[in-house]
């Protein structure tokens, strides 16, 4: 809507402009213009980078979190985007748009920490393991704690099955959750 808006904008003054239509207040200035554009731009690079990572295989529990931090990464970047000029600086409506919504995804990232689930998958997700959560600057106890987690899961949950251990192919979660 707003790219169609944008697009349109000669034709959407026009239409306001008529006092006799009685749209004049809806009437937008040069300033208004820009901050359209501005959001229009924010919101292509974040939906579009959100689109195209979950829209390469089906998503799933370990795509959440980096799916995750790549959204908060693009929050914080526009919020302190700093340009040369003003046209590369970012209005204080925008960034106080993003500011919000960092504060509602940071406040749903927040869940992900008091669920086992989410660590623990992506723990077990063969491109991530820990090293995910090392790259990321999580904090060594936090690693540590995640770490411990998947194994008491598994000593919980399955070292107790007839043959976890004694299978061929299978690698206890020592060696395999690095």
């Amino acid at each position: 809507m707003l790219e169609f808006a944008l697009e349109h904008r000669k034709a959407l003054d026009k239409i306001t402009d008529r006092t006799k239509l009685g749209l004049s207040k809806y009437n937008m200035n040069d300033e208004e213009w820009e901050i359209a554009r501005q959001l229009r731009d924010v919101l292509k690079v974040i939906l579009k980078h959100a689109t195209l990572f979950f829209s390469r295989s089906t998503p799933n529990l370990a795509m959440v979190i980096p799916a995750m931090d790549h959204i908060d990464t693009t929050f914080t970047q526009g919020i302190i985007k700093k340009g040369a000029n003003k046209t590369d600086t970012l209005s204080p409506a925008i960034r106080a748009a993003l500011g919000l919504a960092k504060k509602t995804l940071n406040r749903y990232y927040s869940k992900t920490d008091a669920s086992e689930v989410y660590r623990i998958a992506m723990i077990l997700h063969p491109s991530h393991k820990l090293e995910y959560f090392k790259q990321a600057g999580w904090e060594d106890h936090w690693v540590q704690t995640a770490e411990t987690m998947v194994r008491d899961q598994y000593k919980n949950s399955y070292e107790s099955f007839p043959g976890a251990r004694d299978a061929p192919d299978s690698k206890a979660p020592e060696d395999s959750v690095c």
